[in-house]
């Protein structure tokens, strides 16, 4: 089985967000990059493939050398190759038009990718591509077994969950529960030393049109002041939160 793990290079979740060129762009001076938290979750299941079934499993990212980084760690987790689409990422059906282009390349299985990056939050990419490869497509999935060339998913639903089979070729959109958060791999030493080793292919983009263009960024408002009430003073309370913040 071939998988092929799609990985964002998105800011950390600690980091403090500020935008240029009029609330234009995103400002990348002294912002931390990770792995995607949705894709990494994708990333330690494939990782479970490989050891368990002998799948290969390779990643993919479209973006520039700046994101480099974390797909060399992919590498250290345990990933076979990387490939890295040289553009940036700007919109999410262009982003999904050049990674269908590596999964046709590459007669990929199984690509699993996050529901959704934390960074924009668009939650299209996965869809959008398993519309392009015409294949299967399971989304907010939280289990994923495969046998021979079938599948069977778990995804969460409003209100519970829902069971799936599926054949493969199939488009995962993993989230948080696909592993556990104990199951997720640090680098260690052997693996960051074989990363270097590893294939790390260029693959320059295609012509693919933009569906959406970002105008304009805006933070939200920052939050008010605390107001610390004495605990025995309950008509003060009640009185703010009926009058001030109407909560009641």
């Amino acid at each position: 089985m071939k998988i092929l793990v799609c990985i964002s290079h998105v800011p950390d979740t600690t980091s403090k967000i500020n935008f240029t060129d009029g609330d234009t762009k995103f400002d990348t001076n002294g912002v931390q990059f990770v792995i995607n938290p949705n894709d990494e979750f994708g990333l330690t299941r494939a990782m479970w493939f490989k050891e368990k079934q002998g799948a290969s499993v390779d990643v993919v990212n479209v973006g520039g050398p700046e994101t480099e980084p974390t797909l060399r760690k992919a590498l250290a987790i345990g990933a076979d190759a990387a490939f890295r689409v040289n553009t940036a990422a700007k919109d999410g059906y262009q982003v999904a038009k050049e990674l269908a282009k590596v999964v046709q390349d590459g007669s990929y299985d199984l690509i699993i990718a996050g529901r959704e990056s934390i960074d924009y939050n668009g939650g299209m990419v996965p869809g959008m591509l398993a519309g392009i490869l015409k294949a299967n497509f399971v989304n907010n999935c939280i289990s994923l077994e495969v046998e021979g060339d079938k599948a069977t998913a778990i995804r969460e639903i409003d209100g519970g969950k829902e069971t799936l089979t599926a054949s493969l070729p199939l488009v995962i959109g993993g989230q948080k529960g696909l592993v556990e958060e104990s199951d997720l791999k640090i680098p260690n030493m052997r693996g960051i030393m074989q990363a270097r080793k590893k294939p790390l292919n260029i693959i320059e983009p295609s012509e693919s049109d933009m569906a959406t263009e970002a105008v304009k960024f805006e933070k939200p408002e920052p939050k008010g002041a605390v107001k610390l009430i004495d605990p025995d003073n309950l008509d003060e309370l009640i009185n703010l939160l009926h009058n001030e913040a109407k909560a009641i």
